[in-house]
């Protein structure tokens, strides 16, 4: 329906709004790298730990509503990407350095090794790790008891 833009600033303002409703009147950083995601970036407040909520859950029921609403309004554009105070881009770099042990232990025993379970963005985070280190991975099990096993590459 929309170009990428209108999808932006649609999403942008629509953040804006839902934040606005806590009381925080803030400039959301929208862009989108590759014209299929948009990312909105919150900045840091007090209302950071709130927002963020108990392991992402809060971030990421945000990001749910958003890409809802542009799904609702037949935008083009509909996965959505929302981060406060850069909690993700942390936590994906925590999340990276963690898989480069798993990694090791890989190389080190040659025997699969089981992650624990985990949602998709942090999957794919290991997904990439495991790639550029030349391992194998794979995403197991269903719903939230998904999880990777890595293993050698044959």
């Amino acid at each position: 329906m929309d170009s990428l833009e209108e999808s932006i600033q649609f999403a942008k303002r629509y953040l804006e709004d839902l934040l606005s409703f806590f009381g925080l009147n803030t400039d959301v950083y929208a862009t989108s790298e590759d014209g299929e995601v948009i990312e909105l970036s919150v900045p840091s407040t007090h209302l950071n730990g709130f927002l963020i909520g108990q392991r992402g859950e809060t971030v990421r029921a945000l990001q749910f509503m958003v890409s809802n609403a542009l799904k609702n309004r037949d935008y083009d554009i509909t996965r959505v990407n929302v981060d406060v105070a850069e909690y993700k881009k942390q936590r994906a770099s925590r999340l990276a350095t963690t898989a480069e042990d798993w990694v090791k232990h890989v190389r080190e025993t040659g025997k699969p090794y089981e992650v624990r379970s985990m949602n998709a963005a942090d999957r794919r985070v290991v997904h990439r790790v495991a790639a550029e280190a030349g391992l194998s991975s794979e995403s197991v099990g269903e719903g939230r008891d998904r999880h990777i096993v890595l293993k050698l590459a044959e």
